[in-house]
């Protein structure tokens, strides 16, 4: 597992760089380490060289891993949720980023209520509009932040997209600029209880442009752990 050590090191590096052209603080920006379809033990590899946020997509791989690793990992959900699924996760991640419609809000709301939790959310937009991806659309994003926000066990901390894919990473820059705008829109719409403090944007192939940009988490799998294995 030397690789993924190896791996880490240097996408930190990157990011870094990036943060330091933009004028930021390397710390603004975390790194969330993007595991799905990968086993437990190159989790554990990558937690044991100091990384601490694990992103999984789906439901099961998350429920699954999670009891045969370290208690101080952070799992976050970043895949399309389901809201019939919601229940397998409740209590057991620290921020959901996908939450792109009030019935999957109003649903995390009632799970982590019968916990006695509150759930740190992300408004996931939709700013390309592509069908086969989740999120609000711009024009949608207001509104539903002001009634997600009406919910008592959510908190609404930033907003999340998925630019569509682009050879030159370069072509999803303004897709991430776009989130920085609607995130300033919906601060300046002071809404109680909403921060706009996190930006989730930017994978392998472009998250030194999210950096620059403003994300404040971004999403990196491949370049980290190999390319993913599909059974």
């Amino acid at each position: 597992m030397g690789e993924i050590a190896e791996h880490l090191k240097e996408i930190r590096e990157r990011m870094a760089q990036a943060a330091a052209r933009a004028g930021r603080e390397p710390g603004a920006v975390r790194l969330v380490a993007v595991s799905k379809t990968k086993p437990a033990a190159a989790i554990a590899a990558a937690f044991a060289c100091g990384q601490t946020i694990f992103g999984e997509n789906y439901v099961q791989e998350l429920v699954a891993k999670q009891p045969e690793l370290p208690g101080e990992i952070s799992w976050h959900f970043i895949g399309s949720l389901q809201s019939n699924k919601v229940r397998q996760i409740a209590g057991k991640v620290d921020l959901i980023h996908s939450v792109d419609r009030l019935s999957l809000a109003r649903e995390i709301d009632r799970q982590w209520g019968a916990l006695g939790k509150v759930c740190d959310i992300l408004v996931q937009v939709n700013i390309s509009r592509e069908e086969t991806k989740g999120g609000a659309s711009s024009e949608e994003l207001l509104g539903l932040v002001r009634e997600v926000a009406q919910l008592p066990n959510l908190k609404v901390k930033g907003l999340m997209t998925m630019p569509p894919f682009f050879d030159d990473p370069e072509g999803a820059r303004p897709y991430f600029r776009k989130l920085r705008e609607l995130a300033e829109e919906v601060r300046q719409a002071a809404i109680p209880g909403v921060e706009m403090r996190e930006l989730s944007m930017g994978m392998s192939g472009d998250f030194e442009a999210a950096i620059e940009e403003g994300a404040t988490l971004v999403r990196v799998g491949s370049a980290l752990f190999g390319e993913r294995q599909y059974h």
